[in-house]
């Protein structure tokens, strides 16, 4: 069993295993039900309803200010760091409910890793501390299993042969698009259930963000990534499906071939076709 809580009374979900090829798309690791989120008073993220196939990229789209970033962090529980802040209705990883009663919410952000627009590697520590910051919540590890996970890690992230020989250096010295992948990679160490990204080539020059892009095909062998993006094309060249936010409402989601070319709803057409956003 895998355990979503750190405690013993808490909600345990089954361990993870992939879908059968024919039957991938319909299977949902994630799935958003009636979720509203708040600032207080102030509505940041009204009644969606959404789903996330396994082993797909979803981009979330919309002008800036939609929603987009809170929608993202309500799904592994950080919108409620944020002091006043608030959820309603369900998150559910696999059938279960992250929200629900006795649910350690630290332990659901190593279900659900996260990586933000500006890379943020840790000043003070090595490129092999950094990666290894991810796995210090959860069973205890040996040496060997520790080093074990921080290599597999950073091959996940495209980044093992880069830094191997330095894994003991200051993770500071690493150009922005290395300390994106290396963030990449501290959010995989804890075998997550999804990935999800913000923005995460926003701050990167061309060469590193088509990295990342190529990273993002690489991940959803093994897992379900979820990406914010403000650029269209990126959008159209890294998801598989697409949803569209505004004003803080889902307007429209489906497969990002009919978003982009066929979109059903004309707030939809109009953004993706750049006459507002």
């Amino acid at each position: 069993m895998l355990e979503l809580a750190l405690r013993p009374s808490a909600v345990s979900l089954p361990a993870r295993s992939a879908p059968a090829p024919a039957q991938q798309e319909l299977t949902a690791r994630l799935a958003v039900e009636q979720l509203t989120a708040l600032y207080g008073q102030v509505t940041g993220v009204r009644d969606v309803s959404l789903s996330f196939p396994a082993n797909t990229v979803t981009a979330l789209i919309g002008p800036s200010g939609c929603g987009k970033s809170t929608f993202l962090r309500t799904i592994n529980r950080m919108h409620e760091l944020v002091p006043g802040a608030r959820v309603e209705g369900k998150v559910l990883l696999d059938g279960h409910d992250v929200y629900a009663r006795g649910v350690n919410p630290i332990a659901v952000r190593r279900k659900i890793g996260m990586v933000f627009q500006k890379p943020t590697p840790f000043p003070t520590m090595t490129i092999r501390e950094n990666v290894a910051a991810g796995l210090k919540v959860g069973p205890a590890l040996s040496r060997t299993e520790r080093d074990e996970a921080v290599e597999r890690a950073l091959r996940q992230a495209a980044l093992w042969d880069e830094v191997k020989d330095r894994l003991d250096r200051s993770a500071m010295a690493l150009s922005g698009g290395q300390q994106q992948r290396l963030c990449i990679a501290r959010a995989l160490a804890p075998t997550p259930e999804l990935v999800l990204l913000d923005e995460p080539t926003a701050s990167l020059d061309p060469i590193g963000a088509a990295r990342i892009e190529e990273l993002v095909h690489e991940l959803k062998r093994d897992y379900t990534v979820v990406i914010v993006t403000h650029n269209m094309q990126q959008a159209a060249r890294v998801s598989d499906r697409t949803a569209f936010f505004y004003m803080g409402e889902l307007i429209e989601a489906g497969p990002t071939a009919r978003m982009f070319t066929a979109p059903a709803k004309v707030q939809t057409e109009a953004y993706i076709t750049g006459r507002f956003g």
